[in-house]
């Protein structure tokens, strides 16, 4: 009889897809859909609901991605790791530190600045020119000076800025500025490291599109 069946005690070979079976966001070029022209995202928090109205034409290019990414449920069980008060809180590692070793070089070339860093916009981070990938921040303030620097708010916090304000945030900054999370462990551990060192982190529990109309 033909075929590749193993002796026994020996192990089967591995399955090259196994994982990508187990986690579709491994493959990332499959998330690059077109976003409406306006669309709404409720995260369901442990601190409460937050709804982000999201307008395509302040920042296309980031709409596109923070649609596909919440529409292939990228950011559910994620944790709020970085909340500086008075400035402001990000999001956007995957629990999964295999999906951040695939997003962390899907950069998207920057969009022109439309809208203002006022309180309650939403951008993408970055850290360089065209550096933008899968992590956004919430405003706590007017963050007029992010305009400058390439920050382009794509949307905005219309119900629950209550509950944005109300995330954990005693942890502080990461090293070497506060006692927060590191977030190179972050990205390479996942929720593995957040859980364990910094378990009092607001989780988000999932990211949901509405699309009027």
């Amino acid at each position: 009889m033909l075929g590749t069946l193993a002796c026994a005690g020996e192990e089967p070979p591995p399955d090259p897809d196994a994982e990508l079976r187990r986690d579709p966001l491994l493959r990332a070029s499959n998330y690059a859909e077109t976003a409406p022209a306006q669309f709404q995202v409720t995260l369901e928090t442990s601190a409460g609901t937050v709804v982000i109205d999201v307008h395509r034409r302040w920042a296309p290019l980031g709409a596109d991605r923070f649609y596909s990414l919440v529409r292939a449920g990228y950011y559910d069980d994620t944790r709020v790791y970085r909340v500086v008060n008075g400035f402001m809180a990000q999001f956007g590692l995957n629990g999964n530190p295999y999906v951040n070793q695939v997003w962390k070089s899907e950069f998207l070339v920057d969009d022109p600045v439309v809208e203002s860093n006022a309180r309650g916009r939403v951008a993408f981070a970055k850290g360089g020119r065209h550096s933008r990938t899968t992590e956004v921040f919430i405003s706590y303030k007017d963050n007029a000076a992010l305009d400058g620097e390439g920050f382009a708010p794509f949307g905005e916090v219309i119900e629950g800025m209550d509950v944005v304000d109300a995330f954990y945030a005693e942890y502080g900054d990461g090293p070497p500025r506060g006692d927060g999370p590191y977030q190179a462990m972050a990205a390479a551990r996942g929720n593995e490291y957040l859980d364990a060192d910094f378990p009092e982190l607001t989780r988000i529990i999932r990211a949901t599109v509405q699309v009027e109309g």
